[in-house]
């Protein structure tokens, strides 16, 4: 079969998604004003990793119904935050991130009150509290170190470091047996600049003055040059040592670990991420996890991140919603029990800490030193919001500075770095390309997701997933799950609502009749499950001077099996972003009344044949 394929929503991809959303938005006319259709259930946004405490949910209380709610878009933290600025969250609402404490406050109920809050440590409510309040509660914490070769470290009679100066003669002794001391990988420019803040934790910026110093950096009130010096200081002394060696073929990290630290290449490697693995797949050698090492070992630290914040919607405590709130309140309850937090805890997440005081961990674990230092105050959070949007440039200059490109050094990053900063706060807020005056349904926000991505592509019609929660089925990550709500739309809206995926999208020919079909049956990745559904979209009937018709396979199980009976046409040409016009104006309509379409499509003339633009990524595209 042969197919042409766009890649998209890479980084530059995303701007142009944005354009082509203004300009489908213009032809929209007005969205909806009313949300989606209530629930009589509790509804709760989850992601990955909380099947087992759903299932113990259900066991522990069959009574409670539940409506789990998916969200498969680019950008999960934004859209929690603009589903709350519209009052449009969930009953249980959860986020990685604390954006807006004042928010948060307004839309939350205050959690002080219950039980359930008896078991956390004091510091970690004093670092939640809002006015003295509790509003969001951390469910577990990823830990975060220095991994190693603990096998090869015992084999060798070495010492795990806790200071520079044997962190140096160590690597002294790891170059004279062949091998690298460290690697760092930089395919992920953000996590590049991560190894350089995670130093910098070390030193000074979990001190008052550095705390302070972070907020004023991020506010535009002070500057890296005459703070940074001595962490840029620290990281040359990591390079010359041989800890930051950067990989040549520039992989990500998970590879990067499993290829030095598992075929002995390396004994450290120094990167932000978590692993799922506590013995390396090639040798059986065991990993182990160590603190980033300040100068003189005085303040060696463990840095860890909320995989996710929980809390409950301020309208559950309004009357009618009782039934709704004791529901939340034994959720909660029960995701802080023992049992609760065991549930998140398995031999795929070795690197995942309970949030609770009585959270233990065995002595022979990989993180026993991390929980250790997370009740000795050792550990401090690795989130770097406010960051988000300068992160992969300034990551981008300390890898040129790393791997020697560029003639960039460690002065040059903290220039880069203030560079990035006055340019990121003088143009915030003054970027958009459109403005919604309404909030879409998740339908209508799936039809301008057509709009928009048909558009880019010439195609004459697109049919656009629906993502829902289907129990026992791989996520669907093609499906918009994300309404638009009112208000501008730049790069980080569009990120929101639009599919996460790094596929291809497919242009595949069929009929009207055909398309009509395929979208009332939707989609079944599994063969048997509940069917996704589709919105489709149109644009107007137009001739490409290519007149064949080729047919659907007859069952959704025969597209998965490769078939060749769907050919792509090359007459499709890939229009100027915002270059809609009256694209998206019928002039002959199809035999379809598309939802979300604003137009009033009566006619029901048929037409030979419709070029679909099936929006299928990753997964979707490679079956088919």
């Amino acid at each position: 079969m042969r197919r042409e394929r766009l890649n998209v929503m890479k980084k530059g991809s995303m701007r142009l998604l944005a354009l082509a959303l203004a300009a489908a938005l213009l032809l929209s006319g007005c969205a909806s004003s009313g949300g989606e259709a209530g629930s009589k259930g509790l509804t709760w946004v989850t992601w990955r990793g909380y099947e087992k405490f759903i299932e113990l949910l259900e066991e522990t209380y069959p009574d409670i119904g539940l409506e789990q709610i998916s969200y498969t878009g680019n950008s999960a933290t934004s859209y929690n935050w603009a589903q709350m600025r519209a009052g449009d969250i969930s009953d249980i609402f959860t986020t990685s991130q604390i954006l807006d404490r004042d928010l948060a406050a307004e839309q939350l109920l205050d959690l002080s009150g219950y039980d359930f809050i008896n078991d956390f440590p004091t510091s970690t409510l004093d670092q939640v509290a809002i006015d003295g309040k509790v509003y969001l509660l951390p469910i577990n914490y990823a830990m975060y170190g220095i991994f190693y070769n603990k096998t090869l470290l015992e084999e060798n009679h070495w010492e795990v470091p806790e200071n520079f100066q044997e962190l140096e003669a160590l690597c002294g002794k790891i170059r004279e047996a062949g091998m690298v001391p460290g690697v760092l990988g930089t395919h992920l420019t953000g996590n590049t600049f991560s190894a350089m803040f995670n130093l910098a934790k070390t030193s000074w910026l979990t001190t008052p003055e550095g705390a302070k110093w972070e907020q004023g950096f991020l506010a535009g009130d002070a500057t890296a040059a005459g703070m940074w010096e001595d962490t840029v200081d620290y990281a040359r002394q990591y390079m010359d040592i041989g800890m930051f060696a950067t990989d040549p073929e520039d992989r990500n990290n998970p590879d990067v670990l499993l290829d030095y630290l598992g075929n002995r290449k390396s004994v450290f490697c120094t990167a932000v991420f978590t692993v799922n693995i506590t013995e390396l797949p090639e040798t059986g050698d065991k990993l182990g996890m160590m603190p980033y090492i300040s100068k003189d070992g005085s303040k060696n630290v463990y840095m860890y991140n909320p995989t996710s914040y929980i809390g409950i919607s301020k309208r559950l405590a309004e009357p009618g919603n009782e039934k709704k709130l004791e529901d939340a309140v034994k959720l909660l309850s029960l995701l802080f029990s023992p049992e609760g937090q065991a549930s998140f805890i398995t031999e795929e997440t070795p690197c995942v800490l309970g949030a609770l005081s009585s959270a233990q961990v065995p002595e022979d674990s990989m993180i026993y030193d991390a929980q250790q230092a997370m009740q000795e105050g050792r550990a401090f959070p690795m989130t770097y919001a406010g960051w988000e949007n300068v992160l992969a440039d300034i990551g981008l200059a300390y890898k040129e500075w790393f791997r020697g490109e560029n003639n960039t050094d460690g002065k040059d990053c903290i220039a880069r770095m203030d560079e990035l900063q006055r340019d990121y706060l003088d143009s915030a807020g003054q970027v958009y390309f459109s403005e919604s005056t309404a909030d879409f349904t998740l339908e209508e926000t799936a039809a301008l997701i057509g709009k928009a991505l048909g558009s880019r592509t010439g195609a004459d019609a697109s049919m656009v997933l629906m993502g829902e929660y289907h129990r026992d089925v791989p996520v669907m990550r093609a499906g918009v799950t994300g309404k638009l709500y009112a208000g501008r739309i730049n790069t980080d809206v569009a990120a929101s609502i639009s599919p996460d995926f790094d596929g291809e999208y497919a242009l595949l020919s069929m009929t009207g009749k055909e398309a009509k079909a395929f979208k009332e049956a939707g989609f079944t990745p599994e063969g048997e499950s509940q069917p996704y559904p589709y919105v489709l979209e149109q644009r107007a009937a137009q001739s490409c001077g290519m007149r064949r018709r080729t047919r659907l396979p007859s069952s959704r199980a025969a597209i998965q099996r490769r078939q060749p009976g769907l050919t792509a046409h090359r007459c499709w040409k890939a229009l100027p972003a915002g270059c809609c016009g009256n694209i998206w104006k019928s002039r002959k309509p199809f035999p379809l009344t598309a939802p979300g379409n604003k137009q009033n499509i009566k006619s029901r003339q048929a037409i030979p044949f419709v070029n679909a633009c099936l929006l299928f990524a990753a997964y979707i595209a490679n079956t088919l």
